[in-house]
């Protein structure tokens, strides 16, 4: 069972997605209130089950509606996500994935663990 640890940073509150075996697979920006916080929770709640993939890292991909997860490459040469709310605002991220299959797996993950993880302050 994954959880949200809600933890305070020197400029505000930020959120990690805690797989159940304690990895982590996502990370919020630094919202400048708690309830900030917890309302972008719940939009990464909301969102991610429904979000469709848009893969970057292949020639013309197809664009698609948010939400959605962006999969791409970053300037190491790593795999990385990023979920976009229907604003189209980014309410999480991924760490860099050497193989795209992983990358995969952590958006999979996000998918079985955001609707019901507990909220840890």
């Amino acid at each position: 069972m994954g959880k949200f640890v809600v933890k305070e940073v020197k400029t505000g509150f930020k959120f990690d997605l805690k797989a159940g075996n304690g990895e982590v697979i996502a990370t919020s920006e630094v919202y400048t209130t708690e309830q900030g916080c917890l309302n972008g929770i719940e939009s990464v709640r909301k969102n991610a089950v429904d979000a469709k993939l848009e893969d970057q890292t292949v020639e013309n991909f197809e664009a698609v509606t948010n939400p959605k997860f962006e999969v791409y490459v970053d300037k190491a040469g790593e795999f990385r996500f990023r979920l976009k709310a229907r604003n189209g605002e980014i309410i999480a991220t991924g760490e860099g994935y050497k193989a795209k299959a992983s990358c995969l797996n952590g958006i999979d993950s996000i998918r079985r663990n955001a609707p019901d993880a507990e909220i840890v302050k």
